[in-house]
């Protein structure tokens, strides 16, 4: 192994310590982790250019570098910084499909085409690409079939996106962003544009409640699938979804009234997860 492979593996891992997730990849076998390593490393850095990423044109333009650096991944020639992901690709059959989805996902971001009054229709696309792709990539990595690892990751991806969206609901009105669907709002009658002024509304309960009840869905199916497959193919996932369906509910137990305090996993909770999940 090459230096530069040494040295982009080690990025993409140092890159992963940042996820709630780390220590559940790390106890992955090692091909395994270093290939979710690597695809946490490019959604981080996509992610980063829709949030942080300065001017629209310079976003755009970062992220269309990166529709290039994938093409030329697949095409053979991968960039110095991606060759470590190349081999995590070759290894384990991942499609460009999905790596392409989440870019497009975070270009709804910087052209606004979401977290402004984004349908119902909007929002699904949106959550498929940022969320349900990731999870078409893991999938493979964790080595499942092809019908039921797609379907979880339909499932599970939407689960934690739609929870990401209820746990970061201020967070992002700050930024001027709001997820909610414009037909949950209207029910709601929260009329205005304002992210900032929706979420000071009364009837953010009334509008989140779907959200809500949409995500729970998304979980049960994800937990059927989760009965059927062969527990090492499906450990790290079930972490996922155990520690964000935890969140899910001590978001509901906490309310939607303003002031809202934010939810956070307490680590004892998260090693507790983890121990059940590799362990027991």
């Amino acid at each position: 192994m090459s230096l530069a492979l040494d040295e982009s593996s080690q990025e993409a891992g140092a890159r992963a310590s940042g996820s709630s997730f780390y220590l559940a990849m790390r106890m992955m076998p090692i091909r395994q982790r270093e290939a979710m390593f690597e695809i946490y490393s490019f959604c981080r850095a996509v992610d980063d250019i829709a949030d942080n990423g300065g001017p629209r044109d310079n976003q755009l333009s970062r992220l269309g570098r990166w529709r290039l650096d994938i093409d030329a991944l697949y095409a053979g020639k991968p960039r110095t910084r991606l060759q470590a992901l190349a081999r995590s690709v070759a290894t384990f059959d991942l499609r460009r499909e999905d790596f392409v989805a989440v870019i497009d996902g975070m270009e709804m971001d910087v052209l606004s085409t979401i977290g402004s009054g984004a349908n119902w229709a909007q929002l699904d696309l949106y959550c498929d690409r940022v969320a349900s792709a990731v999870g078409r990539l893991s999938v493979r990595v964790f080595g499942m079939e092809e019908a039921p690892g797609l379907a979880l990751a339909h499932h599970l991806g939407r689960a934690l996106q739609l929870t990401n969206i209820l746990r970061d609901i201020d967070e992002d009105a700050a930024i001027g962003r709001l997820y909610l669907p414009e037909e949950a709002l209207y029910v709601a009658h929260i009329m205005t544009k304002s992210p900032q002024e929706a979420v000071a509304s009364r009837g953010l309960t009334e509008a989140c409640a779907p959200v809500v009840a949409r995500a729970e869905r998304h979980f049960r199916e994800s937990d059927i699938i989760f009965a059927t497959q062969p527990r090492a193919c499906v450990r790290t996932p079930r972490i996922m979804s155990a520690a964000y369906h935890l969140i899910l509910s001590q978001l509901v137990a906490r309310g939607w009234d303003a002031p809202r305090a934010p939810i956070k996993l307490r680590r004892s909770r998260l090693i507790w997860i983890l121990v059940r999940g590799f362990v027991l």
